[in-house]
């Protein structure tokens, strides 16, 4: 109807309105109703467009990660008005989405001489508070030819990367090198700690159990080849992945993709917006926190 009113309009003048709307099988009185909101549909118009424009700036500040969830959210904080369905609308429109991953490569190879340790988790990745609980996995980046390994550490309760270690081997080191990071940066005392892991060697070495020790770090593994087990750890590498694109991007030196991991994750830590945290950043969900305003969060 709205295409038949539209021809109408363009081709009155030498036709008459009468002619076209018998011709074309609509009524004048809706012809001319529709004339009548035409200044309305122009500031609908005006108004979605500068809403794609928001859209747009907000989606391109999150490197092209964020979908229409976290791009409300993040207009709401900037003081726009907004419903989600027709964010969703305006950016299925206009050709704005989220990144998407495809594919996952094996990282974790069980050392059967390791001594048992026992999981201490039970897939409940809750917490009351920070540094009562935390995990950690490694993860792959393709680099040229070759690969860069990714160790993490994350606090449970505010989903915060509290440390990490990034290098071209997958030994033992890795893994300490990340641990070591997180002690640091949570003031060097973590006595009663929990760090849960899957069952790789590293994990299982003796090296990496010597540094939890010396920290009182309490260690848990989940079970072999079972990511449930440690499903935080492995939806923080799913959402680097997706927002990071690596499943269409390779990066030509270590130096590029170093670059591109601290940026990104300065932006997770700070800036990038938790479902799980009521759309807070992890930095700014940990400032929130305070005795009286602790809660539980569920993975």
């Amino acid at each position: 109807m709205t295409s038949r009113f539209r021809f109408i309009s363009t081709h009155r003048a030498s036709y008459g309105v009468k002619r076209l709307c018998r011709v074309l099988a609509v009524s004048r009185s809706g012809f001319y109703r529709w004339i009548a909101a035409e200044p309305a549909r122009r500031h609908r118009a005006a108004a979605e467009d500068q809403l794609a424009e928001q859209i747009a700036a907000v989606h391109a500040d999150s490197g092209g990660t964020y979908g229409s969830p976290r791009v409300t959210v993040e207009l709401r904080a900037q003081g726009v008005p907004v419903n989600r369905k027709r964010i969703e609308r305006v950016m299925r429109q206009r050709g704005i989405a989220g990144r998407h991953l495809r594919r996952r490569r094996r990282t974790t190879v069980p050392d059967p001489a390791a001594t048992p340790v026992a999981d201490l988790i039970g897939r409940d990745f809750t917490a009351t508070a920070p540094d009562q609980r935390w995990c950690g996995d490694i993860t792959y980046l393709r680099v040229g030819g070759g690969w860069l390994f990714l160790a993490t550490v994350i606090d449970i309760a505010t989903r915060r990367l509290v440390g990490w270690s990034i290098n071209t081997h997958m030994r033992a080191g890795l893994v300490i090198d990340a641990l070591n990071a997180a002690v640091t940066a949570r003031g060097g005392r973590v006595d009663g700690v929990i760090f849960h892991s899957d069952k790789g060697s590293q994990y299982g070495s003796t090296a990496f159990a010597a540094v939890c020790d010396r920290h009182g770090v309490r260690r848990s593994t989940g079970r072999t080849g079972t990511s449930y087990d440690n499903a935080l750890a492995e939806a923080f590498f799913a959402t680097l992945k997706r927002e990071l694109d690596v499943d269409h991007h390779t990066w030509a030196s270590e130096a590029d993709a170093r670059r591109d991991v601290f940026r990104w994750i300065a932006f997770y830590n700070h800036r990038r917006r938790h479902s799980a945290l009521g759309y807070h950043s992890p930095a700014a969900y940990e400032r929130t926190l305070t005795s009286a305003t602790l809660q539980q969060i569920a993975a």
